[in-house]
């Protein structure tokens, strides 16, 4: 019989921008993501521009410096480069290290569960790049330098798309003809699967439940921002679609807009395709709307007394409401509601509209606990409540590691 040990688990998790590493000490004998312990926390920010170092104290950033990271390949030379110095900064060496994680946003229909990154596997990926430009190809930049320093370290790919697997077609499918949609793949995949999976088996243990039993809304609103209607502990719609574009306003991207937007601005504004997309994906949302930051923290001072922020925020949360707002009609019976990423974790703005909206739907949130409950776990809705509401911060790192140890160990008992 193979004996296993505590495991420590490289995660890396990739974003629009930014790159981040983390090292996770898991047993494979454990049951959830959160039993697992955060050892390192580090990320690299603004990739390509100014980058900096942060590192990570939980949620708190403690130290900034500036790093070398023109793009992912560098940026993950210079994490590994840290690491590979370790012992005068206290972290886990190299050689400690068990197995790699790392985040793909796209996995399509077929990776569909933690996967070992081979050379077939990595081409799949990188197939997949056209339906997450912005994402599957930093995953893969990351690849040739992790496997330079670790040599020998399993890779795994971890996939955002996998937990809505389970969208049944009617609400996956576009109306448009089948075969076109099957000759190109065209479907809502949903995203955040790996933070939304986290939430549902969180909350799941603080209730007392299997997460089988649980009926959910649970939000990721960060840079990206996505909603899940989970219904018996399955995902049955998310708002992000064939993309990351569609569904909520974003940091930088602008959500669902009508299709035809795209052929006026190339028709009549003399934009080509590429500047479009761009524009969509980097220019809009809270950025551009705002014309200040996509960062609800920074945008919250202005509010009330700039008219650009204070449409920007107005539109960000009414955007998130009618989704919550929808998803409760597609569930049923919604037991809680989950307040997950950085923005659900802090902007009381939101917490209030959410409570007012819903209010006939039978949630109540405490006032207090609306203003309290900052950046920590801990229950939003009063005891008299027919709908609970929680906040949760999400740990994607955590979710990563602990599906490479349970994908390790069993590979190695078999």
């Amino acid at each position: 019989m193979t004996e296993f040990r505590t495991m420590l688990i490289m995660v890396l998790n990739p974003g629009g921008n930014s790159l981040k590493a983390e090292i996770v000490q898991t047993e494979p004998s454990q049951s959830h993501a959160f039993e697992g312990k955060m050892l390192v926390s580090l990320a690299i920010e603004g990739i390509g521009k100014e980058p900096q170092l942060l590192t990570y104290d939980g949620k708190k950033i403690v130290a900034t410096e500036s790093i070398d990271a023109a793009d992912y390949r560098t940026a993950a030379e210079s994490l590994l480069e840290r690491f590979a110095n370790s012992t005068a900064r206290g972290l886990p060496a190299l050689s400690e290290i068990d197995c790699v994680g790392v985040r793909v946003v796209h996995g399509g229909l077929e990776l569909s569960s933690p996967t070992p990154i081979t050379a077939e596997v990595a081409e799949k990926i990188r197939e997949l790049e056209t339906l997450a430009p912005l994402h599957n190809k930093n995953s893969l930049e990351v690849l040739e330098p992790v496997s330079r320093a670790l040599h020998g370290v399993p890779i795994y790919g971890v996939f955002d798309t996998a937990f809505h697997r389970t969208i049944p077609d009617h609400a996956a499918l576009y109306a448009i003809p089948p075969e076109i949609a099957a000759k190109y793949r065209i479907r809502r995949y949903g995203f955040h699967g790996i933070s939304h999976r986290y939430l549902l088996e969180r909350y799941a243990s603080l209730a007392g439940k299997s997460p089988a039993e649980c009926n959910l809304i649970t939000m990721h609103l960060e840079s990206g921002c996505s909603v899940t209607a989970i219904h018996e502990g399955k995902s049955v719609d998310n708002t992000m679609g064939l993309t990351p574009l569609e569904g909520l306003m974003m940091g930088t991207r602008s959500g669902d807009i009508d299709p035809s937007v795209i052929p006026l601005l190339v028709n009549e504004g003399g934009m080509c395709l590429d500047e479009v997309m761009h524009l969509l994906n980097k220019e809009s949302g809270l950025q551009g709307v705002s014309g200040e930051s996509l960062d609800t923290r920074v945008l919250m001072k202005k509010y009330g007394s700039d008219a650009r922020v204070t449409l920007a925020m107005d539109m960000f949360v009414y955007r998130v409401v009618k989704a919550v707002g929808a998803y409760l009609a597609a569930v049923g019976e919604v037991e809680a509601i989950i307040f997950g990423g950085g923005i659900a974790e802090n902007n009381v703005l939101l917490r209030q509209s959410i409570d007012k909206a819903l209010r006939r739907f039978g949630l109540e949130m405490d006032p207090q606990a609306i203003h309290d409950v900052i950046d920590i776990e801990g229950r939003l809705s009063t005891s008299r409540s027919a709908i609970q509401a929680w906040v949760i911060p999400v740990e994607e790192g955590l979710e990563i590691a602990h599906e490479c140890c349970q994908a390790h160990a069993a590979r190695a008992a078999s």
